[in-house]
């Protein structure tokens, strides 16, 4: 469209570029895909008026910043006000709620998982961390580390492969 001014025109191109891993990346934050669109579309038109004056030198971290921050003030309203969907069946809320036991065995698997992690070796975890935490593929990982994608799959089978046997020995113990 030549008539289009160029702020919407970087507006479009950054919303398409970032809108399916932006959704990805709030979902397993909030862990709920409809408030993760919500949150999406808010921090878009936050973003948006950097992009139409062109104040914005990295849009897209400006845009990842935004949504980060909208979604952790919501789970902050989350946990002071939660809305409870069972509230009126106290039966079925009170049944959903693990016990201490698996709570502390929740914990505890965490745990020996954050230190199985964190014993990776350097390219194995940001690899796995990125495909896990923040649900890039293959090639956005490859991209953003500047390797080639074969390398993010052998570093991504190799990290599976080293945890796995490190949380199989652990759990075993």
């Amino acid at each position: 469209m030549p008539d289009e001014p160029s702020g919407d025109r970087d507006f479009s191109t950054l919303y398409r570029a970032t809108l399916a891993p932006l959704r990805r990346y709030l979902t397993r934050l909030l862990g709920n895909s409809s408030e993760a669109q919500d949150v999406a579309h808010d921090a878009y038109m936050r973003v948006y008026p950097s992009l139409a004056d062109k104040s914005a030198r990295r849009p897209a971290a400006l845009l990842y910043t935004a949504a980060r921050r909208l979604a952790i003030n919501r789970l902050k309203r989350r946990s002071i006000s939660p809305v409870a969907r069972d509230a009126f069946i106290p039966e079925m809320s009170a049944s959903q709620e693990p016990g201490v036991e698996q709570q502390v065995m929740v914990r505890q698997e965490l745990t020996l998982l954050e230190e199985a992690i964190a014993q990776l070796p350097e390219g194995c975890r940001n690899v796995l961390l990125l495909c896990k935490i923040e649900q890039l593929s293959h090639r956005e990982i490859a991209d953003r580390l500047s390797i080639a994608v074969s390398t993010v799959e052998k570093q991504h089978a190799r990290a599976l492969r080293l945890l796995r046997a490190a949380l199989q020995g652990r759990l075993e113990s």
